[in-house]
């Protein structure tokens, strides 16, 4: 190989420059061969190039430079040799085989210093191996877009929350309807505003931009923060843009809940009508919430918001005692409070709140905040007074009641007797009530009593009490009458007189005017006596011997009327029990005609008690009547006087007899009693036509009209009526002709007064005239002497009965008066 001619021009080559034989030992080697390698021309001449190999030389790239070598093909590549010095350097190296002749005759190796290059390719890999690491491994997801949108690559957790796998994403763009992205408020994002078409179209990067994405998976919905950053060309154009993106969706969750709470709390709040408000002790920042203000009737934050704004509101009389709570929650440990107080309002009155909340303390133990809620307490403080005016008040005429009525006397009497002396009871009870009340309704008797208690307040002190015990009851409570007891008992009669007097006055109801009368029950007690059931009690036997001894009356307790009590509380009991073990007798007494022939008997009621010996009727029976026993007893009578009448049935001598039975007043306003007569009749099969119920002259007091009315509808089924001691009572002549009546009994009281130009005498004779004038029969009662019967004879009576025609007598012994 000829190398004079071209060496000169070797040696001005930049590259490093060996020319070897067809064994490889170097024949040449350039000046800036022996400068990269370090390596003097002497040092290499006769060698191969293997003397630039070392430990770190890849094997491999040596084996494939022999390869070439052997082969007499080119090779090409990069290789670690080491210099003289033992430095290594990457050798950018070429080797061409040279052929003479087509012979191979050696090799050209061309070496560049490619460490520098190399070095900046291995940290090109290295970052892109980096960056590669982070993005697989960071939380964000991360797409990378070519200007024209197309995706070149993303990252696991994109694809995680994109639902995709990296073949579906690769190469798609973001108009593809794998994408469905939603705004904050749920609406469809449209395209124009995609991060990566924001990006394109700004040229500006894109900041924490909160969209939703529906997963294409599973649809699911997937909330993230996006940035978008474009890479920039020399010319401002963008070539690729890159978006990243963070899953929020737990802390848009977490939003959405904290805003349920917020909401929850803020209707718990207005639906408890309820005013939060918190207060920082530390800073002195306090809040009052819209429902505070409005509760004060002031505009939301109208006035400075500061602790003292509701401490200038809370009334005068709240001050102190708030003001000491207050100091003493900060001062302990205490965690929650309640307290009660008024805070002003705006027009100026006084708004009833009750405050609770909580105190924030600090590690140390220090109150460093208070929040907490005011309650409107004006219904609750409106409901218990209404409760209490309920619990304590009559609602009808708004005078205290018995509870209230018994608590102040309780405390008057529990007051020392020297002190303040002697008290009374006035005990009101309006006569007749029930009559008003059951004949004009009870609109009318509930404005007769209002009427009556406006009255009484215009004459009681302001010390006293007046009270409505019920129905037509009222008591005045008289305090301060002095430590003498007659001149107190003159004082409590002289009031009572006054009362008693002012209440005597007509009344104006609705179009009526009318007029009643009371009776007045007076007790004394001194202070300090005790018993107040006892003290009332005295009063209402008064009242009540007042009613007894024909009312209108002012009665002053005494010993005897308590005495008189229970000595009639005593006869009801035995009453009671006597008539349950049916030890109470039905006697018949006779009645005569003329002629002396047994016509008609009366059914008589006798008690003969074990111990009692026979008591009167004309002592039980008013008993029974104001007891309301009337009523079975009744029952009981004309059920076996109707049984009386049917054994009679059967038999030629009593066939023809009527037998009479009393019938109370109470028994006829018994809404019961047409269908109970009638009842006894189907059971018994007594004929109607032979019963005749004796009523007194007391029903015309009483609602007439219903009682004619149940008089006609038994005078309809045949049973016969009688009116006992005509003209001892309410007698009206107007109702007389209207009442369906078969006779007309003349009292006992005008029989025995009988004599020439006597009363008695002449009003039996009326009496006997009315009767034939109505068409009824007249039957004297009372009949002892034939004196008497001659008399009603001569004036035109023709019926008799009384002790001349025979007493009472049981049923099996009547036969003994038949002729």
């Amino acid at each position: 190989m000829d190398l004079g001619s071209i060496t000169p021009i070797l040696s001005t080559v930049a590259d490093g420059i060996v020319i070897t034989d067809k064994a490889c030992r170097v024949l040449y080697v350039n000046q800036s061969f022996t400068d990269l390698t370090g390596y003097r021309t002497t040092d290499l001449m006769g060698r191969t190039c293997s003397v630039l190999q070392g430990p770190a030389t890849d094997p491999g790239e040596v084996d494939a430079i022999r390869a070439a070598i052997r082969g007499g093909t080119p090779y090409s590549g990069e290789i670690l040799n080491y210099t003289r010095s033992g430095e290594t350097f990457w050798n950018g190296l070429t080797i061409t085989p040279i052929f003479q002749q087509g012979e191979l005759s050696g090799f050209l190796g061309i070496a560049r210093d490619s460490t520098a290059h190399k070095s900046a390719l291995e940290a090109q890999a290295s970052r892109e191996r980096l960056y590669r690491f982070l993005f697989e491994h960071v939380q964000a997801g991360i797409v990378l877009h070519r200007a024209s949108t197309e995706i070149i690559y993303a990252n696991q957790s994109a694809l995680d929350m994109l639902g995709m796998r990296y073949d579906e994403l690769l190469g798609a763009f973001y108009t593809d309807e794998h994408f469905d992205f939603v705004r904050e408020d749920g609406s469809p994002l449209p395209l124009e505003e995609f991060p990566v078409a924001r990006v394109l179209e700004t040229r500006a990067p894109v900041s924490q931009y909160v969209i939703g994405l529906h997963r294409s998976a599973d649809r699911q919905l997937v909330w993230v923060v996006c940035n978008a950053v474009p890479n920039l060309d020399e010319n401002g154009e963008p070539t690729e843009v890159v978006v990243s993106f963070t899953d929020v969706t737990r802390l848009k969750q977490t939003e959405r809940a904290l805003k349920h709470s917020e909401l929850r709390l803020s209707l718990v709040l207005r639906g408890t009508n309820d005013a939060a408000w918190d207060w920082d002790l530390v800073t002195g920042e306090t809040y009052y919430s819209p429902r505070w203000w409005e509760m004060l009737g002031l505009i939301s934050d109208a006035l400075p918001a500061t602790p003292d704004l509701w401490k200038r509101r809370v009334h005068p009389d709240d001050t102190q005692r708030i003001g000491s709570a207050l100091e003493h929650l900060l001062g302990s440990d205490i965690g929650s409070y309640e307290l009660e107080f008024r805070l002003r309002h705006r027009q100026g009155h006084y708004v009833p709140v009750l405050s609770r909340g909580f105190i924030l303390r600090d590690a140390h133990g220090k109150a460093v905040r208070i929040s907490g809620a005011n309650t409107d307490l004006t219904e609750r403080k409106e409901a218990e007074h209404q409760i209490y005016r309920l619990a304590y008040y009559d609602i009808l005429t708004g005078l205290p009641n018995r509870r209230k009525l018994m608590e102040r006397l309780d405390q008057m009497l529990a007051l020392p007797v020297t002190t303040h002396g002697w008290g009374a009871i006035l005990f009101i009870d309006v006569d007749n009530f029930k009559l008003l009340n059951d004949s004009m309704g009870h609109a009318v008797g509930d404005l007769l009593l209002k009427q009556v208690a406006q009255r009484l307040e215009s004459y009681v002190r302001v010390h006293d009490v007046l009270a409505r015990l019920g129905g037509d009851e009222f008591v005045v409570l008289l305090g301060n009458l002095g430590h003498d007891p007659s001149s107190a008992l003159r004082a409590a009669e002289s009031m009572a007189h006054e009362a008693w007097s002012a209440l005597a006055l007509p009344y104006a109801l609705d179009d009526l005017s009318y007029l009643c009368t009371v009776s007045v029950g007076i007790a004394l007690f001194d202070y300090g006596e005790r018993g107040t059931e006892d003290t009332l009690k005295h009063a209402d036997l008064a009242m009540c011997h007042a009613k007894s001894t024909g009312k209108n009356k002012v009665c002053v307790y005494d010993k005897a009327m308590e005495v008189a009590m229970q000595e009639r509380l005593a006869l009801e009991h035995d009453l009671r029990t006597d008539f349950h073990a049916r030890r109470l007798r039905m006697y018949l007494q006779p009645q005569v005609d003329s002629d002396g022939r047994t016509v008609s008997a009366e059914a008589l009621l006798r008690w003969n008690h074990a111990t009692r010996g026979d008591v009167p009727p004309a002592q039980f029976i008013p008993l029974a009547e104001a007891t309301g026993l009337i009523l079975p007893l009744g029952e009981w009578v004309l059920e076996t006087a109707c049984r009386q009448l049917a054994s009679w049935a059967g038999n030629p001598r009593t066939e023809g007899l009527t037998l009479s039975v009393n019938t109370s007043v109470r028994q006829l306003h018994d809404a019961g009693f047409v269908p109970s007569v009638l009842d006894v009749l189907r059971r018994t099969g007594a004929n109607p036509s032979r019963l005749v119920l004796e009523v007194t002259e007391s029903l015309f007091a009483e609602d007439i009209e219903t009682i004619i009315e149940r008089m006609m509808l038994l005078r309809e089924r045949g049973v016969r009526f009688a009116l006992d001691d005509f003209g001892t009572g309410y007698s009206s002549l107007s109702y007389l002709q209207r009442m369906p009546l078969d006779e007309i009994k003349i009292d006992r009281s005008f029989i025995q007064g009988i004599h020439e130009g006597g009363r008695g005498a002449t009003i039996t004779r009326m009496i006997i005239s009315l009767a034939k004038n109505l068409g009824i029969k007249a039957v004297a009662e009372g009949v002892e002497t034939s004196e008497q019967m001659d008399f009603l004879y001569r004036h035109g009576c023709f019926h008799y009965q009384g002790y001349m025609c025979g007493e009472a007598v049981p049923p099996a012994d009547f036969g003994t008066f038949l002729r």
